[in-house]
């Protein structure tokens, strides 16, 4: 079985201390990790988008009522309605009450977020008049709640926020509590929702969106079913993978920056350390639910990969996922998880130093540059493997004739598909489609 060891990060806290990180050398130099070059195109520059507090580790939900409270009186819960009966919420939400501070709950989270709903629950956010929201549960209820906390202090309807830098800088503050390692919507300023009125997902994105306090308590995810463990999990390798290989920062300073400005040299380190940690603990975190060091070592790579894709953003697997979800019904990290393997092959040559650095992040020593990048490939394919990852489009009901759509609206996604190392046209988008259809590889050059 190849992949990063499932020992590497599963072990007891500490996971990781700064000296054990991962580290990406700059151009043209050596990596501590093998006698290798690998050439970085990282520029210069950096940029994180993050929340003020980010408290992560076993417990640490316990500091919950004293961050909620020191934000305000007046707390908007908008949790996921199969956790609001568990015991864990039940007792947050006593510490809440102990520390003097008043409580509205809302539960109705609707899978894919409708926008009727939303605007539902801003309305009833809009209403309690509350002086902070949080977000308790997976990444549709932390998305929920960023959305919320707009709608409670900015008018409706939701459209008027669609795309990117339309929110303005009043928007209640928010605490994330997620429950699942997969969206790292905790550390990220983009919530996406379904309009009935357009053929994708679209989505509302602003650095006013990313949460003012993250509480990740691994426990909270422990005992999470395989394929939600599975799927969530795929998906925030896929923003590891995607955020660390995506084009180089080009922005200027002086403009206003896109929310995802591209790989830079902030983002990247924690997209490495996401990317060897999450290859490392998925396997056991989808086969043993209750691997307490499985689930920690996962949080804390969906947390990396949402601080790094946060600023740095993702690419064509996520374009491509949008219309391939709504047209196949199926859950968002089953599609960029699939289509993850094809898109890093896809932009091989673009990359290569980059997947190089993942296989040696993972162990991986001797060989060639270009061995070593068809090994990071090799391994996320095994893993996709071993935690059920169908490998075609065909296996999820897509047809061939449904592609060509598939890349028209792909291209649309223009923050996405702007943001790969390649230059997004229809036939690229289609090649890759081919190849993800039935499963042949050949069709991506190397």
């Amino acid at each position: 079985m190849s992949g990063c060891p499932a020992t590497a990060r599963a072990s007891s806290a500490p996971i990781v201390s700064p000296t054990e990180s991962p580290s990406i050398p700059p151009s043209g130099t050596s990596s501590p990790h093998s006698p290798k070059e690998f050439t970085m195109t990282d520029t210069a520059n950096g940029l994180l988008r993050l929340p003020a507090q980010i408290a992560f580790g076993l417990n640490s939900l316990d500091g919950l009522a004293g961050t909620v409270s020191a934000l305000g009186r007046r707390a908007f819960v908008v949790v996921d309605p199969f956790i609001r009966g568990t015991a864990l919420f039940g007792e947050a939400m006593e510490s809440l009450s102990a520390a003097g501070v008043e409580v509205a709950i809302c539960s109705e989270v609707v899978a894919e977020l409708p926008v009727p709903a939303v605007e539902a629950a801003g309305e009833m956010a809009r209403a309690f008049a509350p002086d902070v929201v949080v977000g308790y549960g997976g990444g549709s209820a932390i998305d929920l709640a960023k959305l919320v906390a707009l709608l409670a202090r900015q008018p409706s309807p939701l459209s008027l926020y669609y795309g990117e830098n339309k929110v303005g800088a009043d928007v209640a503050p928010l605490v994330a509590v997620p429950t699942t390692a997969g969206t790292g919507s905790e550390a990220t300023p983009v919530a996406v929702v379904s309009d009935s009125e357009r053929e994708l997902k679209v989505g509302v994105s602003s650095p006013y969106l990313v949460p003012r306090a993250a509480i990740v308590d691994p426990r909270l995810s422990l005992g999470a079913p395989g394929t939600v463990t599975a799927y969530a999990g795929i998906d925030a390798l896929v923003h590891a993978i995607e955020s660390f290989t995506a084009a180089p920062w080009s922005a200027a300073w002086g403009d206003t920056l896109p929310v995802f400005v591209g790989r830079n040299r902030l983002s990247s380190l924690l997209a490495l350390e996401a990317a060897s940690t999450i290859l490392g603990s998925l396997r056991t975190a989808v086969s043993s639910p209750l691997d307490l060091p499985a689930r920690e070592a996962m949080s804390y790579g969906s947390l990396l990969a949402g601080m790094a894709f946060g600023g740095a953003g993702t690419h064509l697997s996520h374009a491509l996922q949008y219309p391939i979800g709504a047209l196949s019904k199926t859950p968002h990290g089953l599609g960029t998880g699939l289509l993850l393997p094809y898109v890093m092959e896809a932009a091989f040559a673009e990359t290569m130093p980059e997947l190089a650095a993942i296989a040696v992040a993972c162990g991986h020593r001797g060989g060639s540059d270009e061995a070593l990048a068809m090994q990071a490939i090799d391994d996320v394919r095994s893993l996709s493997k071993d935690i059920g990852i169908p490998n075609t489009l065909a296996e999820i009901g897509i047809t061939a004739g449904q592609l060509p759509r598939i890349a028209e609206l792909s291209l649309t996604v223009k923050r996405l598909a702007n943001n790969s190392t390649l230059e997004p046209t229809h036939d690229l988008f289609m090649t890759i489609l081919e190849a993800a259809l039935t499963g042949d590889r050949s069709r991506l050059s190397r």
